[in-house]
């Protein structure tokens, strides 16, 4: 039987499973975004701490937007290649809208305590974590395990 079938999980890369969405490496990335994103403990302890290897809320952001556009059009675009179904592609549109707003109103260059102070920014994390909720779950994965670092994701996605 393939492993790669819907449904079927093959083995994890630092942590994260070789899933079966074609365009895995993307779903990879947009998940850490969430994951950092939704995590308030996480926050505290490696965003607002300057913890090496996990950037910051602008890194994040990138993650979630750079090679997907979901700055510029649905993820709806995206269901069945990075996304399972509608419900994953609304509640990633819903936290992008959310935190994209918030980016745009400090500003990319801000400092982790903009974001955090922001208003709208326990909206946006609510947002994010729905999301992450349910990619992590589709995924096969505990969602409240905490996010790993950087490099960890570099090493299961290839990237350098």
């Amino acid at each position: 039987m393939n492993s790669s079938r819907r449904g079927r999980h093959s083995s994890t890369m630092g942590g994260m499973p070789l899933n079966d969405m074609p365009w895995w490496r993307w779903r990879a990335n947009v998940r850490s975004a969430l994951h950092m994103l939704s995590d308030v403990r996480f926050h505290q302890e490696c965003w607002l701490a300057g913890a090496d290897g996990y950037g910051d809320v602008t890194d994040a952001v990138y993650r979630l937007v750079e090679d997907t556009w979901l700055d510029n059009w649905s993820a709806e675009k995206y269901v069945g290649t990075i996304f399972r179904d509608a419900t994953e592609a609304q509640l990633v549109d819903l936290a992008v809208l959310r935190v994209l707003r918030i980016m745009h109103q400090v500003g990319p260059d801000a400092p982790v305590s903009a974001y955090l102070e922001h208003p709208g920014w326990p909206e946006a994390v609510h947002a994010a974590r729905d999301a992450h909720v349910r990619l992590s779950a589709a995924d096969g994965e505990d969602p409240d395990v905490p996010p790993r670092p950087l490099h960890a994701l570099r090493a299961l996605t290839g990237a350098v």
